[in-house]
């Protein structure tokens, strides 16, 4: 895994300027022992240390140091303003706050997508004794969520996805394959197939294999759709706007599978994702097919935009194949769960509470929450067909959860098994949230699988 941090931390600086960091509890002693002229310039700008607060201190050469307010020390995002609200250059710190936490805050807070505009400033660097090899790990991991979703379907589309995949798996030796266009039909993945056959770049399935058969087997799915139109119920111009993005689940799978290989956590790891086009074409499914799966379930198509649960439930029932301890997927699957929680909550659905248990855990360790929803199975009855055994869509009700029941259909009945439905999207800036992709929920898993394989 590539280290983004290697421009924002460093170990010695002979001119690193000082960083007090305070909050509304500590700013009243810190103001107290500074001379009258930094009072008086605090006071002119009313500074309290609340959250996201930064105030510069002037000095007889300019900038003598600066001053940032926070909430609370071990969320990231306390820290995360710093990077581009202060001038650039080298910084100390001063004051109480969690090492690892100002660390992961500073290097999330730096983040600039640059492939296509280059940043108009270099982010400030910060001086520490030494930078958490996790914190290195979780940064690169966000970055590549965030760069993958970033990126423009025109240049990340299913082939640029298999290139992105088989190149982490040369870095840390893991074996890949890529089933590509009709070898999806000779190899029994009839509904991967089904939904990308309407594009001109052939949808297939990314296969990578990591670790001992001795550790814990966990498989990472990830809904890779690279670009939704909708297909035949075409998408209007707002709602397909941003759907280069409707692959993030696609790049939280690749990022914590790549994460845990760099972190070499003691598991034993399949990655498989996924990765098409849903286009509009002559080959193009329709409502009303019938469209084959993997583990012979037969799906009525209701509605063409409901195409990620269809890619994914072949990849969940090969991964079932394999008898892994636990199956984790990772998609930006429905709309209705962002009307339920909004953006920043990834609805989080499980057949074990332990394994949901675990990783609400994680988010709440590390300050990067999920939130469990119900898979209340009498709403099965909204996927009833009259021709075949399931409907990929139905009613309007209820359709996070509807969703999540499709998938579990897919998933052996005692392998425990996560979903998380993510947005993998920031719709406007905030302190280390700029707009664009965003990874939401990895935290939270890389702690549940830190937590495991220990």
């Amino acid at each position: 895994m590539t280290d983004t941090t290697q421009d924002l931390f460093v170990t010695s600086s002979r001119d690193a300027r000082v960083l007090h960091v305070l909050d509304r509890n500590t700013v009243s002693a810190w103001r107290g022992s500074q001379p009258d002229a930094v009072r008086a310039w605090l006071d002119a700008q009313n500074f309290d240390a609340a959250p996201g607060s930064l105030v510069l201190l002037p000095g007889d050469a300019g900038v003598a140091g600066a001053v940032i307010g926070i909430g609370d020390p071990r969320d990231p995002d306390s820290y995360a303003h710093a990077p581009h609200g202060l001038p650039e250059g080298d910084w100390r710190v001063e004051g109480d706050h969690e090492a690892d936490a100002l660390q992961l805050g500073w290097g999330l807070g730096a983040y600039r997508f640059t492939r296509y505009k280059a940043a108009s400033r270099r982010p400030a660097r910060l001086l520490v004794q030494s930078a958490d090899a996790d914190v290195i790990g979780l940064v690169a991991a966000t970055t590549r969520v965030r760069d993958l979703v970033n990126t423009p379907t025109e240049h990340m589309g299913p082939e640029q996805m298999e290139d992105v995949v088989r190149g982490i798996a040369d870095d840390h030796g893991a074996r890949f394959e890529s089933i590509v266009g009709d070898a999806l039909l000779a190899q029994n993945f009839p509904a991967i197939h089904a939904v990308g056959r309407a594009s001109h770049r052939a949808p297939r399935l990314l296969h990578l294999e990591w670790g001992s058969t001795a550790h814990p087997h966990v498989a990472i799915v990830g809904k890779g759709v690279c670009f939704d139109t909708g297909g035949l119920d075409v998408k209007p111009a707002d709602g397909m706007r941003n759907m280069k993005k409707d692959m993030g689940g696609a790049a939280h799978a690749i990022a914590l599978a790549e994460l845990v290989m760099a972190r070499r956590l003691p598991l034993r790891i399949t990655l498989l994702v996924p990765a098409v086009e849903n286009a509009l074409g002559p080959d193009a499914y329709r409502p009303g097919d019938v469209v084959a799966t993997r583990k012979g379930i037969s799906v009525e198509i209701d509605n063409t935009d409901a195409e990620g649960r269809v890619v994914l439930c072949d990849a969940l029932a090969y991964a079932g194949e394999r008898s892994p301890d636990l199956i984790l997927d990772f998609a930006t699957l429905t709309g209705a769960a962002r009307i339920a929680l909004g953006p920043d909550l990834p609805a989080l659905f499980s057949n074990d509470d332990a394994l949901a248990d675990a990783w609400i855990a994680g988010g709440e360790a590390t300050r990067d929450p999920v939130w469990r929803m119900p898979l209340w199975r009498p709403y099965l009855r909204y996927l009833t067909s009259g021709i075949a055994d399931i409907a990929n869509a139905g009613s309007r009700m209820a359709g996070a959860v509807t969703a999540a029941l499709y998938l579990e259909r897919f998933v052996p009945e005692r392998t425990p098994w996560a979903h998380l439905d993510t947005y993998a999207w920031n719709d406007a800036s905030r302190a280390g949230h700029p707009q664009g992709g965003e990874a939401l929920g990895l935290r939270a898993a890389w702690a549940m699988l830190k937590a495991r394989a220990s």
